[in-house]
Formats: C-alpha cells, structure tokens, sequence
C-alpha cells in the first residue's frame, strides 16, 4: 500500500477512537469538573496510561519492528521463533512490574499528588484503589503491543488501529451511568467516587478487550506465536540493547509528562485537569497523524535500509514530512487561535465552570506551540530505529528534556500549568533541531530542496488561514458567550473558514495537486 494509504488508514480508524476519547472527556469535564473526585481519577490513570503510551507507542515498536522484519526476510518460521523468545521473557516482566506497582501505589501517588490532594485522606485513597484496579491495564495492553507489532509488520495496519476504541468505549459506559447519578451533596459526591471506581475498572476491561481483540486478527492473518520457556537468547538480548534506550529516546513526549506530574505538585487544585483536557485536543493531530506516520513507515524505512535502497529510503522519509507539516500546521495554528472556543463549546457545563474553560484554552494555545515537533519525532526517529539505532535519540531527548526541565523552573513560578505546557513545547523543538542535525550529518537524510520550497507553500497557505481565523474569531466572540445552539454554530463557521481557506490556499500556491497526490499514493514496496 502506498504511504498516503497506510496513514489514511491508521489515521482514519484513530480519528474514530479520539472522537469517542472527545465524547468521553466531556462526560469527564461535566460529570467530575475540575479537581476532588477528577484530579484524583486523572493521577491514577496517568501513571498505567503514560507507561502504556511509553512502551506501546515507543520503544516496543521501535525496537521489535527491524528485528522482526529482518526475520521475515529469513522466512516465517524464524520470524515466529523470535515473538516466541520475546513474549516468553516478556511476560513475566510484566506480571513481576505490575504487581510491584500495585503494592507500591500509594508511594508513587504520594511522589506526583498536589498538596491539596495529600491533605485530603479520603480522596487520595480512592486515587489509590483507582490505581491498583486500572494498573493491570498495563500488563494486558503490553501484550496487546507485541501482536500490533506483528500485525503492522505484516502491513495489517487496521486491527491494531481501531483498538483504542475499546477503550472509550468502556470509559463511555461509565461515564453515562455517572451522568445519570445525583451531581450534588453528599449524594452527589459519593455518585463521583463511584463514578472513578466505575472508570478504574473500565480501563482494566478495556485491555483485556484490546488484547482479546487483536489476537483474533492475528491468529485470522495465520500468524501464530509458538510457546516457549523464558531464556535470554541472543536474539532476546538484542531485542534488549535496543529497547533499554528506545524507551527514553521514542518516549520523549511521554516522559516529558512523568516530568510535568512533579512540578505539577506545586500547583493549584485542578492544573492536572487542565493539563489533561488540553492535552487531548493535542493528541487528535498528535495520534492521527504523527503516531500513524511513524507507523507507517517504519516498517517500509527497514526494508529498504536492509535493502541498501537508499534512494527509496529518503523518498519516503521526505514525503512523510511534506504530509506531516501540509496536515499539522494547520492544526496547530487553528487550535492556537481558536481552541478555546473548542473546549468552551464541548467541555463547559454543569461541574466544568467558564473559569476551568478559560485555563484549559490557555493550556491548549501553549501545548500547540509545540504540536508540529513533536509529530516531527514521530516522522525522524524511525529513521534511527530501521537502522538499530536507539542511541541516538537517546542523546537528543536527553538533552531537550534538560532544555524542558530548565524552562519549568523559570515558567512555572510565573504562569503556572500554562508555563508547564510552554516549556514542553519549546524542548521538543529543540528535540527537532538536534535530530535533524545528525541525520544530515551522518548523510542519513536531507531535506530535498523540492521539499523545502514546498515546505515554505505550506506556511504560507496555513498563514492566510490563520489570518482568516483570527478575523472570524473576533466577528464570532459574542456567540461563544451564548446558548448551546450560538456556540456550535461558531464551531461550524471556525471548521468551514479553516477548511475552505487553506484548501484554496494550498491549490492556489501549488501544493496540492496531481502529480503531489499521485507521488504520496505510490505504492511501497
């Protein structure tokens, strides 16, 4: 399939599971608000969730996807003895680490809890059994990823894809049943508790789902993984070199929010809402189109690399940055200057006050600062992974992060979550930076200058967007102060402006046409 293919697909089916993690966020905002009974519900699924995104989405991925190909190459029966060796040590890992956590939850809680959390027995409790019934989500989904793994390797790309809406699905259920509870009193406080057990459990049901759900489609692909006893063979050993650095190095993003948690500490009640739903509006673009990027063309980049098809290997890795930067500055932009309109229109009500919509909106503008680095990640390190390189984005994420850890100390103290959010944003640029700079020094890659002039097109159209947008939005304020019907109807015209502008915008400058469609739809091999 070709790359615009593979990301349309991948992209497509986690657009379906974000707009059910939309609905379910604004279940959360209006059921739970900001603070007390959320906070606590947030802290807890945090930590499964960050190491989930941490493993599944980096490191796991990075790491078993060159191996496992390279076995393909020798034929299927080695590349089913390798997942074999992998889930035999693997396993056991994750039974060990998970039960470890679990006992050790109220420590860890207690390490990343604000004060007013801490002071509150009753409610930090419950963030505490919230933890230990939502940690086994960790353990199912970890499996879940080697077989996603081996799925997209086999270029089945959907299954693993459409997971996640299992997920919302489970966390939607609970939320409905919350919202039919009383919201007020000490009947309505209870309701909530309730409600965040309900949601606990839910995530642990929805691994297991998750799991269930992609064995099927691997066993339906013909690919079974053999048992095996656990022992460290070289083939498990390599897979272990790779993965110790891959964790830091693809999980820069995930451990910049470790790193957000502390410093969170020092904050008022509710920044780890705000952070949370901000951060959601984030990860749309973030999930369909950086995660589905690097997807898609990780697989692809190791068959050619291993091929020694240089050529094809920097054809595909400049593609998917034109398709990276023609999808996401226009994201970012629109979302820096309409995104409070966003979360006031969805998440504002009932528990969630115009206050809590306010901040978010601000939390929302700072985190999209960083938006096209952090797809950017997505887009260059599979570039490193294909190679057996996990060390060098190492090096790189390290250094950003001190660059993020740096600007904390200075921006915290004087903007608060809002500092927190700008300051990850501007060390995932300067994560860009470095990447950038060792692939072209090490002739890995380089930008074509057919790229780069495109490049500058795309800022430009996404400009006369942005001009547009920010003309709309002081023409359409009043309606945001509204009815529920004034508030979507300024949605709507935000989406059309945004829409209809940089379309034209793109045509008229030349950066989308035939021969650009048919040069992203050539067909990988």
């Amino acid at each position: 399939m070709s790359l615009l293919r593979n990301v349309g697909t991948i992209g497509g089916l986690t657009l379906v599971s974000r707009l059910f993690g939309f609905a379910r966020d604004i279940l959360l905002a209006r059921v739970l608000g900001a603070g007390g009974v959320a906070d606590a519900w947030q802290l807890a699924f945090q930590l499964p969730n960050l190491f989930r995104r941490l493993f599944a989405e980096g490191a796991f991925a990075s790491a078993f996807v060159p191996l496992f190909n390279r076995h393909m190459a020798e034929d299927e029966h080695a590349a089913k003895r390798f997942a074999g060796e992998i889930l035999a040590v693997l396993l056991p890992i994750l039974v060990v680490f998970g039960a470890l956590m679990m006992l050790a939850m109220p420590w860890v809680l207690w390490a990343f809890a604000n004060a007013d959390l801490r002071s509150d027995a009753a409610m930090f409790n419950l963030a505490v059994i919230m933890g230990q019934i939502a940690f086994p989500y960790l353990i199912f989904m970890s499996l879940a990823t080697l077989i996603a793994a081996i799925l997209n390797s086999l270029s089945r790309f959907a299954a693993a894809a459409a997971a996640p809406i299992l997920l919302n699905i489970c966390l939607l259920a609970a939320l409905v049943w919350g919202a039919f509870q009383p919201a007020s009193g000490a009947a309505g406080e209870a309701a909530r508790a309730a409600t965040g057990m309900g949601l606990a459990i839910a995530v642990s049901v929805s691994g297991a789902l998750q799991l269930a759900w992609l064995y099927w489609f691997m066993r339906r692909a013909g690919f079974r993984i053999p048992r095996q006893r656990p022992r460290l063979t070289p083939r498990v050993k390599e897979m272990g070199v790779l993965i110790v650095p891959a964790v830091f190095g693809a999980g820069v993003y995930q451990i910049a929010r470790f790193i957000d948690l502390a410093f969170i500490r020092s904050l008022p009640d509710g920044s780890l809402t705000y952070m949370a739903m901000a951060d959601r509006w984030n990860q749309l673009p973030l999930g369909i189109i950086g995660i589905a990027l690097g997807t898609a063309i990780l697989p692809a980049l190791s068959r050619y690399i291993s091929r020694a098809e240089d050529d094809e290997a920097t054809r595909l890795q400049a593609n998917a940055i034109e398709l990276a930067m023609l999808l996401t500055l226009p994201c970012a932009v629109a979302l820096f200057i309409s995104g409070f309109a966003f979360v006031k229109a969805f998440m504002e009500g009932q528990a969630f006050t115009a206050e809590d919509a306010r901040i978010t909106g601000n939390v929302l503008q700072a985190l999209v600062v960083g938006l096209p680095a952090y797809v950017l990640v997505k887009v260059l390190t599979p570039n490193f992974f294909a190679r057996k390189d996990t060390r060098t984005p190492v090096y790189t994420a390290g250094a950003s992060l001190v660059v993020t850890v740096a600007l904390n100390f200075l921006l915290v103290p004087i903007f608060g979550v809002v500092g927190l959010a700008l300051a990850g944003a501007v060390g995932a640029w300067a994560n860009i930076i470095m990447l950038g700079v060792v692939l072209a020094r090490r002739g890995f890659f380089r930008l074509p200058p057919r790229v780069v002039g495109r490049l500058v097109r795309i800022a430009l159209a996404t400009a006369v967007m942005g001009a547009c947008l920010w003309g709309l939005m002081q023409a359409i304020a009043p309606w945001l102060a509204g009815t529920t019907i004034t508030k979507l109807l300024a949605i709507g015209a935000i989406m059309a402006v945004s829409l209809v502008t940089y379309g034209i915008s793109t045509v008229a400058l030349g950066v989308l046409d035939k021969a650009t469609i048919e040069r992203l739809m050539r067909r990988q091999t």
